[in-house]
Parts: C-alpha cells; sequence; structure tokens
C-alpha cells in the first residue's frame, strides 16, 4: 500500500477555511435568527468545519471506499441519535434549559424566622 502524499498547498487551503468558518461561527454568535436558526446555522458551520478536517487531516479523502463507508456510518449514527434527541425534546411538553427557570430565594424555615435556636441536647 503507498501512502498518498497530500502538498502544503492543500493544508493552507483547509486551514483558511477552517479560519474563514471561524470567523462565520463569531459573527454568527451575534447574529439572531431565532432559537432554531441559530441551531441550523452553527450546526452547518459545525458540519462544515468537520467535514474539512475529516476528509483532509485524517486522510479519508485519499484512502480506500472503505474507509469512507466507515466514516459516512458515523455520520449516519450521529443523525439518528441528534433525531431521538430532537423528538425526545419536541414530545415535552415544557422543557426549559435550568438557567432559565426562576432563581428566587427560597423561604426560610419557620423556626429560623423566628429567631428560635434548636435545642440543646443533654
Amino acid at each position: 500500500m503507498s501512502d498518498h502524499v497530500v502538498p502544503l498547498k492543500v493544508y493552507h487551503r483547509v486551514f483558511g477555511a477552517l479560519l474563514i468558518l471561524l470567523i462565520i461561527t463569531v459573527v454568527a454568535a451575534f447574529v439572531h435568527l431565532g432559537s432554531v436558526g441559530n441551531i441550523m446555522l452553527a450546526m452547518t458551520i459545525a458540519v462544515a468545519k468537520m467535514t474539512l478536517i475529516i476528509l483532509y487531516f485524517m486522510h479519508v479523502r485519499y484512502s480506500s471506499k472503505l474507509t469512507m463507508v466507515f466514516a459516512a456510518s458515523g455520520f449516519l449514527w450521529m443523525a439518528i441519535m441528534l433525531s431521538f434527541f430532537v423528538s425526545d425534546v419536541a414530545a415535552r411538553p415544557d422543557v426549559r434549559p435550568p438557567w432559565t427557570h426562576n432563581t428566587a430565594s427560597a423561604p426560610e424555615p419557620a423556626d429560623a424566622a423566628h429567631g428560635a435556636e434548636a435545642p440543646a441536647h443533654h
């Protein structure tokens, strides 16, 4: 089996594309597209970055077809798991992240509110 030699120019272009995608990610973080729109944009950018890394830095582009099948099966499995997650969350009546719940302090216990101390044990 012979190794494929990738020109350095290819790595520089992929690195440049990853930097551009990074800048797009940072800019997109400040744009409000609604909760679904922001998630879809972030996932699209993440998949683009992931594809570049897998194809070029992990050398899947220059590997055998069997390697490509296994890499694609990983994407398929991830899609299946994400669909289970999304359907589970969508089926719940009111699911909010913990940081959005009311964080008002709980009332003090009755004994502490009246200044009573616990009885001493002898």
